[in-house]
C-alpha cells in the first residue's frame, strides 16, 4: 500500500495541471466568494431630469448615484433607461416621479428599499414610483437571457476543445493534414458543427423562456443575432485555444472549467457586478459573457436599439479577433508537423538497400 501511494504521489507531482487545478481552484472559488458573493448594491446610477435637477440631488437617498443631468421629461427618462445610461431615473416636475430599470434586478430591489425606508423627500411631493420593463421584478427575466449565455460558452468552450482533443488522440489529424485542405478550411470545418449546435440550442432555450417563464422579448432580433454570433465567434475560438495546449480529454476538461467558472460567477449572471470589491471587479470586464449578458438583457427586456449597445458589440468583436487569430494559428502549428510527418517519404524497404 505504502508502495502504491508513493507511485500516486510521484506521478501527480509529474501532473502539473491537475496539481494546479487542485490549488487554484480553491483559491478562485475563495476569491470570488469572498469578494464578488454580494447581493448588496451600495450605488444605483441615476440620471436626473427636468428643470431644477441640480437641486434634485441633495433631495434623493444616499444609494442613488447621480451621473447624469438632462432636461426634458419622462420620455427623454425612460429613453435614458431603455439605452442603459443608468439604473434609474427621477423626473423632475409638478408631480416627480422615479423610474427604475426592472432589467437591472438588483439595483432596482436596492432602491425600492431605499424609498420605502426613506419617506417623503424633503421640500417637495412624494414622488411616484415605477418600475420598468421588468415591473414584477421577476428572475426568470433577467435569468434566462444570461443562461443562453452560458449556454452558448458551454458548447462553444467545453464541448468543442473536446471533440478537436479526440480528433488528435484518435489519430486522425494526420489523415486530415495528408488530404487536400488547407488548415483554415479544416478548422472551420470541425467548428462548423458545434456552431450549429450552440444556434439551435440557444434558440430552444430562449424559445422556452418565452413561451414557458414569459419572458418578454421585446427588441430587435436582428440586433440579439449580431450580438449571439460574436459572442459564439469568441466561445468557439476558446475552445480551439484550449484543445490546443491539451493532450487528452481529461486537460481539456480542466482548462475548461478554469475558464467557465470565472465567467459564471464574475460576469454579472449571479451576483451584481457593482457590488464586487474593485480588486475583482475589473476581471468582469475581460469577461465576454459579462457584454453577452448586457446585450441580451438589453435587448429582450428593454428593446434596446443597436446604437446604444455598439459598444458592447464592439468589445464582443475585438475579442473574437484576438481569441479566433490566437486560436487558428495555434491550430496551424498543430497540423503543420502532422502534415509534415505524414508527407515525409517512407524508408526503403531493406531488399531495394
Amino acid at each position: 500500500m505504502w508502495a502504491i501511494a508513493v507511485k500516486e504521489f510521484r506521478q501527480l507531482r509529474r501532473d502539473r495541471r491537475t496539481v494546479g487545478l487542485m490549488v487554484m481552484a480553491p483559491l478562485l472559488l475563495l476569491i470570488v466568494f469572498g469578494f464578488a458573493a454580494r447581493f448588496d448594491v451600495e450605488e444605483v446610477s441615476t440620471i436626473v431630469v427636468g428643470e431644477g435637477s441640480e437641486a434634485a440631488r441633495g433631495r434623493l437617498p444616499e444609494l442613488f448615484e447621480v451621473v447624469e443631468t438632462m432636461p426634458g421629461g419622462r420620455a427623454e427618462a425612460v429613453e435614458g433607461l431603455r439605452e442603459g445610461r443608468a439604473a434609474a431615473a427621477v423626473v423632475v416636475g409638478p408631480e416627480p416621479e422615479i423610474l427604475l430599470d426592472g432589467a437591472e434586478l438588483f439595483s432596482a430591489q436596492a432602491a425600492l428599499r431605499s424609498l420605502a425606508g426613506a419617506g417623503g423627500p424633503p421640500g417637495g411631493p412624494r414622488p411616484r414610483v415605477e418600475v420598468l420593463f421588468n415591473p414584477g421584478l421577476e428572475t426568470s427575466a433577467v435569468m434566462i437571457p444570461a443562461i443562453a449565455g452560458m449556454i452558448l460558452v458551454f458548447v462553444g468552450t467545453l464541448i468543442t476543445s473536446l471533440g478537436v482533443v479526440r480528433e488528435r488522440q484518435a489519430g486522425t489529424l494526420e489523415q486530415l493534414a495528408v488530404m487536400p485542405f488547407r488548415p483554415w478550411e479544416v478548422f472551420l470545418g470541425k467548428v462548423s458543427p458545434y456552431f450549429v449546435v450552440a444556434v439551435f440550442d440557444l434558440v430552444l432555450v430562449l424559445g422556452v423562456g418565452v413561451l414557458l417563464f414569459d419572458v418578454p422579448f421585446e427588441g430587435s432580433i436582428g440586433t440579439f443575432l449580431i450580438g449571439s454570433l460574436l459572442f459564439l465567434f469568441v466561445t468557439l475560438g476558446m475552445g480551439i485555444l484550449v484543445s490546443s495546449v491539451s493532450q487528452n480529454q481529461g486537460q481539456a476538461i480542466q482548462l475548461a472549467m478554469m475558464l467557465l467558472l470565472p465567467q459564471v460567477l464574475l460576469s454579472g449572471m449571479i451576483f451584481p457586478i457593482e457590488s464586487m470589491a474593485v480588486g475583482v471587479r475589473w476581471i468582469a470586464y475581460i469577461l465576454p459573457l459579462t457584454y453577452f449578458i448586457e446585450i441580451a438583457r438589453g435587448v429582450m427586456l428593454r428593446a434596446a436599439p443597436l446604437d446604444a449597445l455598439w459598444p458592447y458589440l464592439g468589445l464582443l468583436a475585438a475579442l473574437g479577433l484576438v481569441v479566433f487569430g490566437l486560436a487558428v494559428l495555434r491550430f496551424r502549428r498543430d497540423l503543420g508537423p502532422a502534415r509534415a510527418g505524414a508527407r515525409r517519404p517512407a524508408p526503403a524497404p531493406e531488399a531495394a538497400r
